[in-house]
């Protein structure tokens, strides 16, 4: 796990998992939506599993994320390199976490209403809508996710 705190490679002061992490948050939402996608395009088979894959392969992320942040000495540490006040990024940071723990709650509720659909073969008419503004929600919440995120990074490792 050492190489996890190697230089990154986007050319900030981050270490190499920030980058990584920082890369996949700012992919995710645009994959979410090619999932979507395949949901429009009947193909619903391959929108759950997609759905499913990202929805773990996010959770693994931000154990990652985790443990990286802890290892490195914390918030504290990752902050000491900026020139923003630690107050301006701890509130950021809060607001960023509030936004980031609501949206995993919805997304991980539309994914077993919708996996239970999927499995009852029920997912049509009121339950269908539901889920269909389920997962808009959720979408638009990894979206904020993804963008407090890029500034997050941007406010420890750039300014």
């Amino acid at each position: 796990m050492e190489g996890m705190f190697a230089p990154g490679f986007l050319g900030t002061r981050a270490p190499f998992f920030m980058d990584i992490v920082t890369l996949i948050v700012v992919l995710l939402p645009f994959l979410v939506v090619l999932a979507i996608f395949f949901a429009r395009r009947k193909k619903r088979k391959l929108h759950r599993a997609s759905q499913l894959f990202l929805y773990i392969f996010s959770l693994l992320v931000v154990g990652y994320f985790e443990y990286g942040v802890r290892v490195g000495g914390g918030f504290e540490a990752f902050a000491k390199g900026s020139s923003l006040s630690k107050s301006f990024l701890f509130e950021f940071l809060l607001m960023h976490i509030g936004i980031s723990l609501v949206t995993v709650v919805w997304w991980t509720k539309t994914i077993i209403s919708g996996q239970k659909a999927y499995d009852d073969d029920t997912l049509s008419g009121k339950l269908f809508a539901a889920h269909r503004r389920d997962g808009l929600l959720s979408t638009v919440g990894i979206a904020l996710t993804s963008l407090t995120g890029v500034w997050v990074y941007l406010f420890l490792f750039v300014y």
